[in-house]
C-alpha cells in the first residue's frame, strides 16, 4: 500500500460571483486549485515529512483533510484553520475548523481539539503546527484551510 511521505498545510481566502466561484477562488488562493481534492480523515501516515509547498501536477488525485466556509453576508467574518499533532513515536492527527471569527479563534480551536484527540489516543503530542485563515465578506466570500498529502 502506497502511503503519504510529505505534507504541506495550505490556506485561502476569496471572493466569487457564486459560492462555488468563491470556493474555487479560495483553492486557487491556497494554491491547490488545480488538482483533485479527495477528502481524507484525521491520521497523518508515520514519518511524513513537512514541505512549505508541494509540487503538484495539475489533475492529480491528491489526499486533503481540509474545512471550508462560504458566505453571502456581506461584512461577515469567516473563518478556516487546520493543524497537525505529531507524535515523535507514531503517527499524526489532523484536525480542522470552520466558521465565523478570527482567525486566531479558529487556531485556538484547533489547538484544543489536537490535544483533546492525542489525550483520547493516551498519545504523547511531541510539536503542533497550524495555519489559519479567515476573511470578512464582501459578497460572496470563502475560506479553506487543508492538510494536503502527498507521495
Amino acid at each position: 500500500m502506497i502511503t503519504p511521505v510529505s505534507y504541506t498545510l495550505a490556506v485561502g481566502a476569496a471572493e466569487g460571483l457564486t459560492p462555488l466561484n468563491a470556493f474555487d477562488n479560495a483553492l486557487l488562493a491556497a494554491g491547490i486549485g488545480n488538482v483533485n481534492l479527495l477528502k481524507v480523515t484525521s491520521i497523518l501516515p508515520p514519518g511524513a515529512t513537512y514541505v512549505e509547498a508541494l509540487q503538484i501536477a495539475p489533475g492529480s488525485l491528491v489526499p486533503t483533510a481540509y474545512c471550508t466556509v462560504t458566505s453571502g453576508v456581506p461584512g461577515e467574518r469567516i473563518a478556516a484553520a487546520v493543524g497537525v499533532g505529531l507524535s515523535r513515536d507514531s503517527f499524526g492527527v489532523i484536525m480542522e475548523y470552520e466558521g465565523m471569527g478570527t482567525r486566531e479563534e479558529a487556531e485556538a480551536d484547533v489547538a484544543r481539539m489536537l490535544e483533546a484527540a492525542f489525550d483520547w489516543r493516551q498519545m504523547k503530542l511531541d510539536e503542533v503546527r497550524i495555519r489559519g485563515v479567515d476573511y470578512q465578506v464582501k459578497t460572496v466570500g470563502s475560506v479553506v484551510a487543508a492538510a494536503v498529502l502527498w507521495y
